[in-house]
């Protein structure tokens, strides 16, 4: 249940914003919370790709709400309701903090003023509006346009309440869930939102998206069980997390997808499509200009716009996304004050290209917001579905030959740190030798894990100075020749004379400089390398194929891990169109921790799963980690104002900020 930017909102497609669970122009994955659910094509991930993928339910991989640690969330005290009773809301770590007939959340200012035109900036092109499917590229923000069951709070971690859904309710066992709709929910053409809606829409999703049909696979039916209840029952008993993920789905209109278009052609929800759709959310698509642009207009008779999960949000009258097909263009254009506010993820640009006469003048803000618990993993990932790769040892010696401190100094101004934990900066994170539960669970697999995970904590090469590297490189070759390899005329070959190669396939021309400094250390192991530069389209298309010798992305995590491992690390994964597994790993050891921490009974189980879990991945050496930043680095132009304490799991951007006429009067952008 995850993922992954900082995601700074509840609300999708907020463009400079990365994709959930995406890399960008360094490698660095944006942890947003349930990136799975919502990025309905491929989870995919590079800076070419757009904001779309943003989760209707992304928020900072978070520490613990200070409420509920320890607490174990048995079904009677999860959301303060007695098991089968209708509830308001739902948590996985105890109680929500807010209580039935909360007005709003502490974090919002329920008096923003509603104004003003929110300019962001998009990577790539788009092609669609219906992002619902794997085929074509969807625009950014569509997901602006739509309502899901339950809608998360920025100071709580995996935490619910209702949004199109009044109350829910589900058994001691967890076996089913049913959502109640609200009356006055409708779509914007005035059309009640129904139960039939709600089933119509899985069913289709499902349909759809293989990613998702993956996801939701326990849900063994979906049926309407009162005027406005639906009820979803699931093929096994015990796991925690379904009752929620159920909630999350995005609702859509039936009777428009059903229906004909202005020509009179029947819609077809399996095939892209740029026209406008219908939805019942906050805002309503604008303007499309076809891989240029679109924006969303605020909907002044939103009808949900009064409920507690929304008070103080939805403050911009227009969201406009611009797309950008290169990374320097769009930074100058920034600079020329052609949208309002980005997220930086070059540490270089952050140290040298942020000297310009507004940023002195006031007019644009520098600041940098913490990220409380990053969960991320980054890392070059080899492809283990090519033979090359499957030796463990092959894998091991390039990390070997990866000279972390020359590229963080040469690179990235000395501004990250390694990666050492598929868990990063959580309390999920393994660290040192295992010990009590973990130790417990582990032996419980013992025969299914590498014996190192009992006696040797993970730990990166280590990197320095040019002995360092030398001594690096000499491990390598060592470990390279242990795997059947040997260096012949200068190139790196295998028993039968096959030269060792790898080709990093690349969307954003960002990455050539990490890839160049790395390239030199595998020539000197006799490996031949090549860069392959690819359009977002191409990308898109290798990735789904599995295509790739290496890629540079990673995986963003929550505070309560959940059936998003089974796509991370999981064999049915492995060739599953449209997993997250792009390293291809089939392992039955990592299998059975998936499910011990899918099926932990408390969070001291969660917790020790978690651990076990990222031990044995560390331990198979399946990526060369990259690196990691502890804040999120942002630049916007002086027109905005924010709540002046933000919640504690998100800076809430741009759902609960709203545009100051004062400030953008003296910045010189009234609008």
């Amino acid at each position: 249940m995850t993922i992954r930017p900082p995601a700074p909102s509840v609300r999708p497609g907020s463009a400079t914003f990365r994709p959930a669970g995406r890399t960008d122009r360094e490698g660095l994955v944006c942890p947003t919370r349930r990136a799975l659910l919502a990025s309905t094509v491929l989870g995919l991930t590079f800076a070419a790709l757009p904001a779309f993928l943003h989760g209707a339910f992304a928020q900072d991989a978070a520490a613990p709400n200070a409420t509920s640690p320890g607490t174990a969330p048995d079904a009677a005290k999860s959301a303060g309701a007695a098991a089968g009773e209708w509830r308001h809301g739902l948590s996985l770590l105890g109680s929500p903090k807010y209580p039935d007939g909360f007005k709003r959340f502490d974090y919002v200012n329920a008096d923003a003023p509603k104004a003003g035109l929110l300019r962001l900036s998009v990577d790539g092109t788009f092609d669609s509006l219906n992002d619902i499917i794997t085929r074509g590229t969807p625009a950014a923000g569509m997901q602006l346009v739509y309502d899901t069951l339950m809608s998360p709070a920025l100071d709580e971690v995996a935490t619910e309440y209702g949004l199109l859904a009044e109350a829910v309710s589900f058994p001691a066992d967890f076996s089913s869930v049913t959502y109640r709709l609200r009356a006055e929910a409708k779509w914007h053409d005035g059309e009640p939102v129904t139960a039939d809606d709600v089933v119509w829409s899985f069913e289709e999703l499902i349909k759809n998206n293989p990613r998702q049909a993956y996801y939701y696979s326990h849900v063994k039916s979906v049926a309407k069980t009162g005027e406005r209840e639906v009820t979803f029952t699931f093929d096994q008993a015990g796991n925690r997390e379904l009752p929620q993920i159920v909630g999350q789905i995005r609702i859509m209109p039936k009777h428009w997808w059903t229906g004909t278009d202005a020509s009179g052609r029947k819609r077809d929800i399996s095939q892209t499509t740029l026209e406008v759709p219908l939805g019942s959310g906050p805002y309503k698509v604008k303007e499309v200009s076809p891989g240029r642009s679109i924006s969303f207009e605020r909907v002044a008779d939103y009808w949900g716009k009064d409920l507690p999960v929304n008070v103080g949000t939805n403050n911009f009258d227009e969201q406009r996304y611009e797309y950008f097909r290169d990374s320097t263009v769009e930074l100058e254009a920034f600079k020329g004050d052609q949208y309002d506010f980005r997220i930086e993820t070059s540490a270089k640009d952050w140290a040298t290209a942020y000297d310009f006469p507004a940023v002195k003048q006031g007019r644009v803000v520098l600041e940098e917001f913490p990220i409380r618990s990053s969960g991320s993993m980054q890392a070059f990932i080899p492809n283990l579905r090519r033979a090359k790769f499957q030796d463990q040892r092959v894998r091991r010696a390039l990390n070997y030959a990866l000279d972390f401190a020359g590229m963080n100094r040469t690179l990235f101004y000395d501004q990250y740190k390694r990666t050492t934990s598929f868990f990063q900066n959580t309390e999920l994170a393994s660290s040192g030798l295992p010990s009590g539960l973990e130790l417990e669970i582990l032996n419980s697999v013992k025969d299914k894990v590498p014996a190192d995970v009992f006696t040797k904590p993970y730990e990166n090469p280590p990197s320095g100075g040019e002995d360092v590297r030398r001594a690096n490189l000499r491990e390598a070759m060592k470990l390279l020749r242990a795997a059947g390899y040997d260096v012949k005329g200068g190139k790196l070959v295998n028993a039968q004379g096959e030269p060792f190669t790898i080709e990093f396939l690349l969307a954003s021309p960002a990455f050539e400089r990490v890839v160049l400094f790395y390239k030199p250390s595998l020539e000197r192991l006799g490996i031949t390398v090549t860069v392959r530069l690819v359009d977002t389209s191409q990308y898109i298309n290798r990735l789904r194929a599995r295509d790739y010798d290496m890629i540079i992305t990673g995986w963003g995590q929550s505070l309560s891990p959940g059936n998003e491992q089974r796509d991370f690390w999981g064999s049915a994964a492995a060739d599953q169109d449209g997993s997250s597994n792009y390293a291809g790993i089939k392992d039955p050891g990592i299998d059975e921790l998936i499910e011990k921490v899918i099926y932990a009974k408390d969070r001291d189980e969660l917790v020790a799963a978690t651990h076990a879990l990222d031990r044995v991945l560390l331990a198979h050496d399946y990526v060369i980690p990259s690196w990691t930043y502890p804040n999120i680095r942002t630049a916007r132009w002086n027109r905005f104002g924010h709540p002046e304490k933000l919640p504690e799991y998100s800076f809430g951007f741009p759902d609960i900020w709203w545009w100051d006429e004062a400030k953008a009067a003296k910045t010189g952008g009234t609008r």
